[in-house]
């Protein structure tokens, strides 16, 4: 019998408040909460880098539905899309869980590149400061992802495994009185919630760097894809190449992807951009509206990364 102090029991209801016919949850709460929060910590480093308040708000907007799109479109195509294709109002039951982060970059990132040229802010120094954002917006909405119970993984006899014990939770089986010998998993969506948080911490400290502007979000996803690597080692997901599980094939073509593409940014670099002035801004201190490929302290003074 496994003592009831070897694993975390989890009994929260995934539903936070019905409100008639609608419903909130936590799940969509934590990510409102994840974006809001993200906003207001890196909007004044992107007013500093050369955008304006009303160009970010607007390409904020725009952004996050292009993520969200991209997010559970992608989640649907690698899981199981036949069952969707059967069912298609539950395509966008993103309220259940269910979203895929590489589909919010494939469709964020263009999303980001055209609202920039529309709004005339430097695409570059957006790209870096949403390496500030998404690590700390995930931060946040992983605590959804916790309660709902919708991302664990294998079964597991550690004292920080969880086991759920609400009906509303994804996670099978549940945990029932007196909670002393319960299944419990893994705790995925924490070693995401841990790893995002170390992310956003690593990226905050390194926002002054003067690199090439686009290398702290080739950072940002290079690091995040290390960390899919690692994770869905633990997390209980489907095999579809070899030993490696779908999130797993992704990051390793994007971790191939991002070489060619910081082997440019330093040529780049090494052409003597790092002889303007400003982060997205040209020589005379006019903000850029292409952006150029080098960065700044966003507090004003520049580092040599």
């Amino acid at each position: 019998m496994t003592p009831l102090w070897a694993y975390i029991t989890i009994d929260i209801d995934p539903v936070l408040a019905r409100l008639g016919p609608f419903t909130v949850r936590w799940y969509g709460l934590m990510y409102a909460v994840g974006l809001a929060l993200a906003l207001w910590v890196t909007l004044p480093v992107a007013e500093r880098r050369g955008a304006s308040r009303e160009a970010i708000y607007s390409i904020f907007w725009g952004v996050t539905i292009a993520g969200l799109v991209g997010g559970r479109l992608y989640y649907v195509a690698q899981n199981n899309p036949a069952y969707y294709l059967a069912h298609p109002g539950r395509i966008l039951a993103v309220w259940q869980g269910g979203m895929a982060f590489y589909g919010a970059i494939f469709l964020g990132v263009p999303a980001l590149y055209l609202l920039a040229r529309r709004y005339h802010a430097p695409f570059p120094a957006l790209l870096d400061t949403a390496a500030l954002f998404a690590p700390l917006a995930q931060t946040v909405g992983r605590i959804g992802n916790i309660i709902n119970g919708d991302i664990v993984g294998y079964r597991s006899a550690l004292p920080w495994a969880t086991a759920y014990a609400n009906p509303g939770a994804f996670a099978r089986p549940l945990c029932g009185p007196p909670y002393a010998h319960c299944v419990a998993f893994q705790p995925a969506a924490a070693y995401e919630l841990v790893f995002s948080a170390a992310l956003f911490a690593l990226l905050w400290s390194l926002r002054g760097r003067a690199w090439p502007g686009g290398m702290h979000f080739t950072l940002y996803l290079a690091l995040y894809s290390l960390s899919q690597l690692i994770v869905f080692a633990w997390r209980d997901n489907v095999y579809v190449l070899g030993p490696l599980k779908q999130a797993q094939v992704t990051a390793l073509v994007v971790l191939v992807a991002l070489v060619p593409i910081a082997f440019l940014q330093l040529r780049w670099r090494e052409r003597g951009a790092r002889n303007t002035v400003g982060y997205g801004g040209s020589e005379s201190g006019r903000p850029d509206p292409e952006g150029s490929w080098r960065g700044t302290d966003p507090e004003g003074s520049a580092q040599e990364g």
